[in-house]
């Protein structure tokens, strides 16, 4: 993937045709390189094995390249030891110790610095008050929620007042409820404290929450580096229209270009008219990827069927903030459309309807 281009000003970490191997044989890393911007909060995404913590591994110094080059504002880091990087690192675990007090584990990387005690006690109460656990200094980490373990594993990652923050699925312990108010929380603390942030999760609603940028691996490459939005509006390949969000899918080949859009020609010989992302030839067989949101369910043909297709509801589900149908189409895997509850008129299971869907955000596939 070519580099995604910043200043040097811009650029704090940038790796640099980085490879990892641990077997001498297969690459977990596949040529990285990637720019990693002052005061972002940047998110490495994909599924298991696709090299997201192998990148954040060899970042902290944990891992080392097989190649390449990995730069700290310009220089070199590529061998030096985790400890002396300054970087701050939040687990999945927390890695909290259980015999010290919050303050102790917070004041953990102060002491190791020789830190002079006044200083310390300062820089502790500061961390704390950053994550809202002033007066739980005493209390001893089996005694606190797991969120508030979270909080105190964040504050011993901030308080030294490191660059550049790193974060393994820090919140994958936690509930679904406390997961989405600690994304909140995070982002928030983000935005008031101005330090790079580098996130690692498999959770694509928590990338998109809470991410500057987002880099979507896949098998050891960055299929795409690019703002949240983009990602789910603009998807580069068929990889990142699957894995960020969901997807109703069509097949079928590629027919004429016109105008900046190209046709879909489906089996049955309907024709819709989409963007042709990856360069398509005619007569190549695509798939059109279009988020469901996206699509129209009327209950009666339009006047103009442009980008039109007859189906008939299979399903009606209702999911609390919207309603979603599964709808059959000829020659093709089942429809999903997702409608608002303040749809005047909601279709019902066993009616046909005219998926509608417009060009713009009907996306061609190779």
């Amino acid at each position: 993937m070519p580099r995604t281009t910043a200043t040097s000003a811009d650029t704090l970490v940038r790796f640099c045709d980085v490879q990892k191997t641990y077997d001498g044989r297969t690459l977990v890393v596949k040529a990285l390189n990637l720019d990693i911007r002052r005061g972002e909060f940047l998110t490495l995404l994909g599924p298991s094995g696709s090299g997201k913590t192998t990148c954040l591994m060899m970042l902290a110094g944990f891992e080392s390249p097989t190649a390449g080059d990995i730069l700290l504002a310009g220089e070199p880091i590529t061998r030096t030891p985790p400890h002396k990087r300054n970087f701050g690192m939040v687990f999945q675990n927390y890695a909290l110790f259980p015999h010290m007090t919050v303050a102790q584990n917070v004041a953990y990387p102060l002491t190791v610095r020789r830190q002079a005690p006044d200083e310390r006690a300062k820089r502790v109460k500061r961390a704390l008050g950053m994550v809202q656990l002033v007066g739980m200094d005493e209390r001893y980490p089996s005694q606190l929620s797991g969120g508030q373990q979270q909080r105190v594993a964040l504050a011993r990652a901030l308080v030294f007042e490191p660059q550049l923050v790193l974060m393994d699925e820090p919140l994958g312990a936690l509930d679904k409820q406390l997961r989405e108010h600690m994304q909140i929380e995070l982002k928030e603390l983000h935005r008031q404290l101005g330090v790079t942030f580098v996130f690692v999760t498999h959770d694509q609603g928590e990338a998109l929450t809470m991410s500057d940028r987002v880099a979507v691996f896949n098998d050891g490459v960055i299929q795409q580096c690019d703002a949240a939005d983009r990602l789910y509006e603009a998807p580069a390949n068929r990889f990142v229209a699957g894995f960020i969000g969901d997807n109703t899918l069509l097949e079928g080949t590629l027919g004429e270009s016109k105008g900046g859009l190209a046709t879909l020609v489906l089996p049955t010989g309907e024709r819709l008219a989409g963007i042709n992302v990856n360069d398509a030839k005619p007569n190549e067989k695509i798939v059109a990827s279009v988020r469901p949101e996206r699509i129209a369910a009327l209950l009666e043909a339009p006047a103009d069927e442009t980008n039109c297709l007859k189906a008939q509801v299979d399903d009606v589900i209702y999911f609390g903030d919207h309603v979603r149908l599964r709808c059959a189409v000829t020659q093709q895997e089942q429809a999903t459309v997702k409608l608002a509850l303040s749809t005047p008129a909601m279709p019902l299971a066993g009616q046909p309807v005219w998926l509608q869907m417009p060009s713009e955000f009907l996306r061609l596939y190779t």
